[in-house]
Order: C-alpha cells, then structure tokens, then sequence
C-alpha cells in the first residue's frame, strides 16, 4: 500500500478564517476548504508503507524552536504560461527556511529523492483552469494582505488523498516544536 504524504504547517483558525473570508471574486475557481490550508514544508509524494512509518518516526528529530510567521500579499503560478493556483505568500523566514532543511535532510536521510525546486512558501488558496474568470480583480484586491504573525509551535505529516471533487489532507502526525 503506498501513501502519498507531505509535511505542512496548519495556520491558526483566526488565520484561517481571514483567509477563507477572502476567497470569492473569482469565477471557476477551486477554492480550498478549511481543512486544506496549511504551509508546506516538504512535499514527499507516494512512498510505502515501510518508508511512510519510518518517515514517521524520523520527523521528531527535526525538534528546533518555535518561531513566529505571518502571510503577506498574494500571487499565483504558472506553468507554460497557465495559471494553476492562486496563493497567500508567506513573509520572508530565516526560522521557516531552518525547518524545512532540517525536514529535507531527515527525508533524504531515509532514502526520500531531494527536493532541487525553489521553495517559495504560501498557503494554497485556489486552483484555476481554463474556465476560470480574471484573477486581476482579486490580486488587486488582496495586494496589501498583512495576516498574522503567530507563533509556530508544531508541524504535521499529512496524508493526501485524491479525489474527484479535490484533495483531502489527513493529519497522521503532529510534531511540537521546542518552547523558547
């Protein structure tokens, strides 16, 4: 049995909340539901069930402190000249960057292929096609957008399942980071 993971940051429900009031503006769009706003860290992808335990229990050494973070303006990406997803970017974190290497070397260390992409940390808010309307108005719109900051003080192991109505992350593990 494979499992396709991810390790993530879950921004507070006041976070959340801000974010979710946000999304409307936009034809045809996927907005994300509550559940599916967090930060990545690592995506992993689909590894067996062997190496999902092993993951598992290796992602507790990443212990470092707490840190705080906040979101800051909203973009998207593209690819081959299609915009695929509209986001809430993250601000600049020298603690976040220490994290997610720190999961990257602990992925490697068990035998998970390294990740090379440019890590550019955000929170996912809509996945677009070809149907969806301009997303000018709402980048306009949320140009400015200041949330946060809060204190970090755990990331998860999410299990990620796909469906025809859209991803469903499940928690399977949550690490508490040090307190200061």
């Amino acid at each position: 049995m494979y499992h396709r993971l991810f390790v993530g940051i879950r921004p507070p429900a006041a976070i959340r909340d801000a974010l979710i009031d946000l999304m409307e503006g936009v034809d045809a769009v996927r907005w994300q539901d509550d559940d599916q706003l967090h930060v990545t860290l690592r995506y992993i992808g689909e590894v067996d069930a062997h190496l999902a335990d092993e993951l598992s229990e290796r992602l507790r050494a990443a212990a470092l402190p707490r840190f705080r973070m906040a979101l800051s303006g909203t973009g998207i990406f593209a690819r081959s000249g299609r915009t695929h997803t509209l986001w809430a970017g993250v601000e600049p974190n020298v603690a976040l960057q220490r994290l997610r290497r720190r999961i990257e070397q602990i992925c490697v260390a068990a035998g998970v292929e390294p990740d090379h992409r440019k890590y550019h940390p955000h929170v996912t808010l809509a996945r677009t096609n070809r149907a969806s309307g301009s997303l000018e108005p709402f980048l306009a719109r949320t140009a400015g957008l200041r949330l946060g900051p809060w204190e970090v003080d755990a990331y998860l192991l999410y299990e990620s399942f796909l469906r025809p109505e859209g991803s469903v992350y499940e928690p399977v593990m949550r690490y508490a980071l040090e307190p200061e």
